[in-house]
């Protein structure tokens, strides 16, 4: 994971339980919907920190869904890569957390799934070095008294835009589902 920059736009979301978890998810995956056109032609890279049990795969499983994925998702923990097929895009699910050190993301071959019409949501993303990709939002899942809180950057253009629809669908409906079917933009 190259140095990460300062961010163009910080996020907050308080997650007091796991459907408000599901519900961010299901937002990012309408902003990732409304982005494909742009994901097609370049890409979008997720890293997701936190803690063991913070809800990070409970997050990309709701953004998933929203995507339109009906079977089994699948923490990728011990696999360590997951792939969705969507319509026009892949999306690669990765758990970097048993990586032990940086040479095992360069030896891995996984640096050939980033790139156009893909989408990388990559668990433990600090597990993979520092100059093995760049990413569009970092997103830092804690756990804290109430639930979770997730902060989300946005360190590109692309995840600028991907940031502030995800925001915009969270404040639009807050009882969105992963099974509604409203546009949203990445």
């Amino acid at each position: 994971m190259q140095a990460v920059t300062a961010p163009r736009l910080t996020s907050r979301f308080g997650l007091p339980d796991e459907a408000a978890t599901a519900r961010l998810g299901t937002a990012l995956g309408r902003a990732i919907e409304a982005g494909t056109e742009a994901i097609v032609q370049q890409g979008l890279v997720i890293g997701l920190s936190g803690e063991l049990g913070a809800g990070k795969t409970a997050l990309v499983r709701a953004a998933l869904r929203r995507l339109g994925v009906v079977g089994p998702v699948r923490s990728p923990t011990f696999s360590l890569l997951e792939l969705y097929p969507l319509s026009r895009l892949n999306f690669y699910h990765f758990d970097f957390y048993r990586f032990s050190d940086a040479g095992d993301f360069a030896s891995s071959g996984f640096r050939d799934f980033f790139g156009p019409g893909s989408v990388c949501a990559m668990e433990w993303p600090e597990r993979a070095g520092e100059a093995s990709f760049s990413l569009d939002l970092l997103i830092r899942m804690q756990v804290a008294d109430a639930g979770r809180v997730a902060h989300i950057d946005a360190l590109t253009e692309a995840g600028e835009h991907c940031l502030q629809e995800t925001t915009r669908a969270w404040q639009i409906s807050p009882e969105i589902s992963p099974e509604s079917s409203q546009d949203g933009a990445c």
